[in-house]
């Protein structure tokens, strides 16, 4: 299990795998490192991550938006559920209509 403050990203199948913390001082590097994984991917994996603030939020929103429907979301660490009522976002983290 990596430490909380190892963050981390790589594609396995169809999902982004995340890791370790999405704060907002690990977010840059994310970003970055996502890009040229981001294609075809259908979800994103959280089950790795053990923290997250709301730049780690925003980062997975923009990265599931990318389809314009959404990415499916596996697991639920914690504080996202109150981050998504937070923003209002749904289960795609996309604007909840």
């Amino acid at each position: 299990m990596p430490a909380p403050t190892d963050a981390g990203v790589r594609r396995n199948g169809d999902a982004l795998v995340f890791t370790g913390a999405l704060l907002r001082a690990h977010v840059p590097a994310l970003w970055q490192a996502a890009q040229p994984l981001r294609a075809g991917a259908r979800r994103l994996d959280v089950a790795g991550v053990q923290q997250l603030d709301s730049a780690g939020l925003a980062l997975l929103a923009e990265l599931g938006a990318s389809d314009g429907t959404g990415l499916a979301i596996d697991g639920m660490p914690a504080g996202l559920a109150e981050l998504r009522a937070a923003y209002r976002l749904d289960d795609r983290l996309a604007f909840a209509r």
